[in-house]
Parts: structure tokens; C-alpha cells; sequence
């Protein structure tokens, strides 16, 4: 069974830096990229940040230049670096894992999450 386990999220002030973790365990086919969501209230989940294999990253407009995706070699813990953190980043962020399946659509793994709430 595939699990998700995130950690590093809390409360800080505008300006300040966290530095978010998953751990990622259990038997999986390859993994094809890792992310990170964002759930706000009232909103949608949206991306934050992904890494598809081979190292390529993705950010959304709103945290590019401020965060950080990266990974170990085996893809056992993902990192999401988040700095200059505004009110507007205060969410439930969710770890994503996203493999290969045999119907060849992928399997999608997630999270429990973690709270980011910035304040002013």
C-alpha cells in the first residue's frame, strides 16, 4: 500500500520560510512525477509545483521564484521549499505521486495534508 506522509507546515508570519516534506513509502510502479497541491478555503486544489522524471519542474505563476521542488535520488521524500511566504499561500498542501498503472492511464497518490496559514 502506497503512502504519503507530510510534514513542515504551520503558522508564520509574511516574509517568513517553511520547507514542507513527504515521505513516500510502499511498493508502486515507476513514478512518473511528484508534486505538490494546494487546497484553499472556498477554492479548488491547485497546482503548486511538480517534477516529472528526468528533473523538469513546473511551478505555478503565483510561487514562482519563491518555492523550490526537489526530491532524493529514489524518490523516497519530496521537498517543497517555500520563501516569502504572503497571506495568499495559506492553504492545506497536499503531496502528490503519480505512477505507472497497467490500464496506461496513471495512478494518482495522495497526501492527508498539511496547513500553511501566513499571516500579516
Amino acid at each position: 500500500q502506497v503512502q504519503l506522509v507530510e510534514s513542515g507546515g504551520g503558522s508564520v508570519q509574511v516574509g517568513e520560510s517553511l520547507r514542507l516534506s513527504c515521505a513516500v513509502s510502499g511498493t508502486m510502479r515507476r513514478i512518473k512525477a511528484v508534486g505538490w497541491y494546494r487546497q484553499a478555503p472556498g477554492r479548488q486544489r491547485e497546482l503548486v509545483a511538480t517534477m516529472i522524471t528526468g528533473g523538469s519542474t513546473n511551478y505555478a505563476d503565483s510561487v514562482k521564484g519563491r518555492c523550490t521542488i526537489s526530491t532524493d535520488n529514489a524518490k523516497t521524500t519530496v521537498w517543497l521549499q517555500m520563501n516569502s511566504l504572503k497571506p495568499e499561500d495559506t492553504a492545506i498542501y497536499y503531496c502528490n505521486v503519480q505512477t505507472d498503472s497497467w490500464s496506461g492511464r496513471p495512478n494518482n497518490y495522495w497526501g492527508q495534508g498539511t496547513q500553511i496559514t501566513v499571516s500579516s
